[in-house]
Formats: C-alpha cells, sequence, structure tokens
C-alpha cells in the first residue's frame, strides 16, 4: 500500500465540496443528509447489496481482519447505519468482545435494532460520546463523504482510541482511469436505479444511489485524506485500494501516551 499526497489542506475543510442542488450551508447539509437517510433507511440494505453484488458482508469482515481486528478488542463503528459494518465486525470480536454502533440517522438505527449485535448511539462522528481511550478500534464503512470535517472527525477518532489502537476507514474513490470512472458513473446513476426501482420505496433508493455518485464524485483526493489523518496525530497512515475503487484508510494511534 502505497501512500499519496497532495498540497496541505487547510484547517476546516469539509470531505466534500458545496453541491448547490442538495444544500446551501452546513446547517442545511447535516439536514439533508440526516432526512435522506432517515428516509431511505428501510432500502438501504437493498441498495448495498445491489451495488455490491451481495458481496458486502464477506468484503467487509476481510477488509476489517486485514486492517488487525481480533477476536475480545472493543469495537466503535462511526456512521453504523443499518449495522452493516459493525455485524461483520462482531462477529469478528465474538462475545468476548463489544462493539457500539454509532450514527445522527434514527431511522438508519431503527433498521439496525432488528439485527443488533451491539449498542447503538446516537451521535456524530465530529463529537463522539465516548471517553479517551475507550475503544482498541474504530471502524467507518463508506460514510467519510459525509461527515463536516475531517480534521474534527479524526482528532475525535485518535481520542477515543486507546495507545496503539487501530482505525479502519472504508470508502469508495473515484478510479484514476477516465474509462473506469465513466463506467462507475453509468453503473451508479443509470443501470442501479433501474434496478433499485423494483423496490417498494423505489424513488428513496434511486436519490441515495444519485447522491452517493454526486458525493463521490465531489470528494477530496485520497492524498488529502491521509494528509487529514496524519495532522490528526496519525504517524503514517497508509491506503489501500481494492477492484480499482474501494479505498481502505489505516492508521494507528501511538502506542505511548
Amino acid at each position: 500500500m502505497r501512500p499519496e499526497r497532495s498540497a496541505p489542506m487547510p484547517q476546516g475543510t469539509p470531505p466534500i465540496g458545496p453541491i448547490d442542488h442538495y444544500w446551501a450551508d452546513e446547517a442545511s447539509r447535516k439536514l439533508f443528509v440526516r432526512d435522506l437517510f432517515d428516509r431511505s433507511a428501510p432500502e438501504y440494505d437493498h441498495v448495498e447489496s445491489l451495488l455490491a453484488f451481495g458481496t458486502g458482508p464477506w468484503y467487509r469482515r476481510d477488509a476489517l481482519r486485514r486492517a488487525g481486528l481480533r477476536p475480545g478488542m472493543k469495537v466503535l463503528d462511526i456512521a453504523t447505519g443499518t449495522g452493516l459494518v459493525a455485524r461483520e465486525a462482531y462477529a469478528i470480536v465474538g462475545g468476548t468482545g463489544l462493539v457500539v454502533g454509532l450514527d445522527p440517522s434514527a431511522g438508519m438505527l431503527e433498521c439496525a435494532r432488528d439485527a443488533a449485535t451491539g449498542i447503538l448511539v446516537r451521535g456524530y462522528g465530529e463529537c463522539l460520546p465516548c471517553r479517551d481511550a475507550s475503544f482498541d478500534f474504530v471502524t467507518m464503512g463508506f460514510a467519510l463523504r459525509h461527515v463536516a470535517d475531517l480534521g474534527l472527525l479524526f482528532r475525535e477518532i485518535r481520542r477515543v482510541l486507546r495507545p496503539g489502537g487501530a482505525a479502519c476507514i472504508l470508502e469508495i474513490s473515484r478510479p484514476r482511469s477516465r474509462l473506469a470512472s465513466a463506467a462507475l458513473q453509468a453503473f451508479m446513476t443509470r443501470l442501479a436505479p433501474l434496478v433499485a426501482g423494483r423496490a417498494p420505496r423505489r424513488a428513496e433508493a434511486r436519490t441515495l444511489l444519485k447522491f452517493y455518485w454526486d458525493t463521490i464524485e465531489a470528494c477530496v483526493s485520497p492524498g488529502d485524506v491521509l494528509l487529514a489523518l496524519e495532522a490528526a496525530g496519525f504517524p503514517a497512515p497508509r491506503r489501500g485500494v481494492v477492484l480499482g475503487i474501494f479505498s481502505e484508510y489505516l492508521a494507528a494511534r501511538e502506542a505511548g501516551p
């Protein structure tokens, strides 16, 4: 896994730039995102399975193991949504471990309760309601684009990690190839919505898929994410790439205080 770098990020940089047809400012962005996920929560697992061709559980569990998650660990899953990452984390840590899922969407948490394997908490990643050094491992699955500030998020992750603890942040990134990027865009904005249109709440599913692509396209570069992790106090963060689009950001808090 080779680090990528770009110019230093200014303080307070959000992970995505303005998207005028969705929101006008930070307050309206937060309301829009929370409302979208509240409304689309019943269809979220259907949409995820569609995008991942049913391989999502296998991929998430494999990524967590590669990142160092082991039985008995205490895990915080930020932006847990319906609990897709949290469930795979629990399958690894087992009964001797602990998984806490956190999300700002009441609708998502309600769906997560149907298959809950841990504690569920409502809250934002930029202001974690957790004690310092209280987790061995922090996860975040495909939600980096939906936070307000990378610096705040990563500093909070570092704060709640014990010395030596690790973070694994999964995200979708635009492929470097123009052809691959165009193919991904066509799949997410044209083909997938047609299939999602068969869902009971098809309008919400189509809106969610379009929003996914728009935020992927507007997201800062992987190099900026790595720089933000470094600025938050994580030495030598790394990025792995699977199939050219799935980014795995790995960072660890130093073993000292």
